[in-house]
């Protein structure tokens, strides 16, 4: 999580991290092989917000060299404990990796980044890949940030501010998936699936 520390949200993680990371949860296999069919076999992934770590735990099992990492030091025990490795808890404005990864997963992670921190965390991302590097993120749509029932702070992107924030910020070939779905709260959700690319001159 990218807000203070005492926050709302990174409270409820803090508090509900056991339930949160072994929650019924439908993985993402589809957007996964998606993403990692454009990465060479045994590519690097850095995956920010892993959670309770089952995301890592697919690409793992598909040969990829992943490094987990979340913001909430109780959901990163709980993902070690998943993985059987250790991962970091790593803040999303304390990124400080330099063309060290294929590709990044960022799934239902950034949505919680304030709106106008996230030009900055883009620009830590891109940093962190290498070039050509491939970016996946995902975002609850909407058309103004604010907290859900349970406290947690979106920053709710509509499309249309969505693609001009990843055009501002450099990235190319953005392609952006809308879907019906679901989220912890039990609420239906509008999502954004965005993938991208780091120009390999950057």
């Amino acid at each position: 999580m990218p807000e203070a520390e005492g926050d709302e949200t990174a409270l409820f993680y803090r508090d509900n991290a056991a339930t949160y990371a072994n929650r019924g949860r439908n993985a993402p296999t589809v957007r996964l092989d998606k993403f990692l069919a454009r990465l060479k076999p045994g590519a690097s992934v850095l995956e920010l917000g892993c959670g309770g770590g089952q995301d890592s735990a697919y690409m793992l099992t598909k040969g990829f060299e992943v490094t987990p990492t979340d913001g909430s030091p109780e959901l990163a025990a709980e993902a070690t404990r998943l993985l059987n490795r250790k991962v970091e808890v790593v803040r999303f404005e304390d990124l400080c990796w330099r063309e060290a990864f294929d590709g990044v997963w960022a799934e239902a992670c950034l949505l919680h980044v304030p709106r106008a921190d996230l030009p900055g965390v883009l620009a830590r991302i891109r940093d962190a890949l290498k070039g050509g590097g491939v970016f996946h993120a995902s975002f609850k749509a909407g058309e103004a940030e604010g907290r859900d029932g349970l406290g947690r702070y979106y920053n709710y992107p509509s499309r249309d501010w969505l693609m001009r924030l990843f055009e501002d910020a450099g990235w190319m070939e953005i392609a952006m998936n809308e879907a019906d779905g679901g989220g912890y709260d039990g609420k239906p959700t509008r999502w954004l699936h965005v993938a991208a690319v780091k120009p390999s001159s950057r």
